[in-house]
């Protein structure tokens, strides 16, 4: 049982030790149901290994907090501990911190000004059909109507705006197969993508400014991969390259930029997600950022808020934790940094 009565650090402490990898959220999916359901000023849904709570005060605007519940596998780091104003484990900084503020927020703001919904879900660092938030949206996107959403993913405590698009392509060279011994007779497919790596090396990535936010791109080459056997020319080599791209190109622009970048080559892509825009423009994001403070910035990298975006909800990223440390061995996060986050989203919510 989760005790919402605790400060905000031990209650984060106890949710790193209910070990909860991704496709193993049951039993701290299961401690979060119930310490919420007794909450009257909250209606309680389970939605698989996903808990969502919302109050219901007839507000007429509504917000979404949410986080993830699950982590990336053990690494020797749990149970948590404790030194100073640090609190290490996995989990702690992405994204345990967070939960833990939005479940003290659940359970003591029984009368925000704006109606709250509170997302606590599964499978966010996994492959993307397994997402709790995706398949809340899929399955119940009522659930996830609302104004504006806060995903509380570890920020450094700085709001991050929007998140980058991002999108894999392999770029593929053809050659003749040959022995050798006799390598005159093919034509060597890896020798071949010379040219590709030469367009990366040149390549200069933007930097566009969204909805007042500097975001920077990047086009890299992240694989190679080519070859047949020690003694064989070979008559193909695949580069996978990784384009992050701003928000204010859609997910079929960055396609076609990336087409353009390699033309003439024969381009295949594997896999991409839309980026969001910064969602600060909206009066609810105005009020947020003015009682959060700081000098909100650009998130460098694929967030969740990707698809409150896609569901029309701006939303933008805020929490406790160094995201630099996100998935490290030596994970942590700093106690008064998780208490802060949580006096900054009180400020704004009452």
């Amino acid at each position: 049982m989760l005790d919402l009565s605790q400060d905000v650090g031990t209650l984060t402490a106890r949710i790193v030790d209910i070990e909860s990898v991704s496709g193993n959220e049951r039993v701290l999916a299961d401690a979060v149901e119930e310490a919420l359901r007794p909450l009257t000023h909250l209606t309680v849904h389970r939605h698989g290994d996903a808990v969502v709570a919302r109050t219901e005060l007839g507000r007429g605007r509504r917000v979404v907090i949410a986080g993830h519940l699950d982590t990336v596998p053990v690494a020797g780091n749990l149970p948590s501990r404790v030194e100073g104003d640090i609190l290490h484990g996995l989990g702690t900084c992405d994204m345990k911190g967070g939960v833990a503020v939005g479940l003290k927020l659940a359970a003591e703001l029984t009368a925000p000004h704006i109606d709250v919904t509170y997302v606590f879900y599964d499978c966010e660092e996994v492959e993307a059909e397994r997402n709790g938030l995706g398949r809340i949206g899929r399955e119940r996107p009522e659930w996830l109507e609302a104004d504006f959403a806060v995903l509380m993913e570890p920020t450094d405590g700085v709001i991050e705006g929007g998140c980058q698009g991002t999108l894999r392509a392999e770029v593929r060279v053809g050659g003749k197969r040959a022995h050798s011994a006799r390598s005159w007779r093919g034509i060597n497919a890896i020798h071949g993508i010379q040219p590709i790596l030469e367009t990366l090396n040149a390549y200069e990535p933007r930097r566009p400014v969204v909805d007042g936010l500097e975001y920077r791109e990047g086009l890299s080459a992240v694989g190679v991969h080519g070859g047949v056997a020690g003694n064989v020319i070979p008559d193909e080599c695949v580069v996978t390259v990784n384009y992050r791209f701003a928000p204010d190109r859609s997910l079929e622009e960055a396609r076609e930029h990336v087409s353009k970048v390699f033309d003439g080559f024969d381009v295949a892509f594997t896999d991409g997600v839309p980026g969001a825009r910064p969602g600060l423009t909206h009066p609810t994001a105005a009020a947020f950022a003015a009682a959060v403070g700081g000098t909100p910035r650009a998130k460098y990298g694929w967030t969740d808020v990707s698809r409150f975006s896609a569901l029309g909800v701006p939303a933008v990223n805020y929490g406790p934790g160094d995201p630099n440390l996100a998935h490290q061995r030596e994970e942590h996060v700093r106690l008064s940094q998780i208490a802060e986050c949580e006096r900054a989203m009180v400020a704004w919510l009452s």
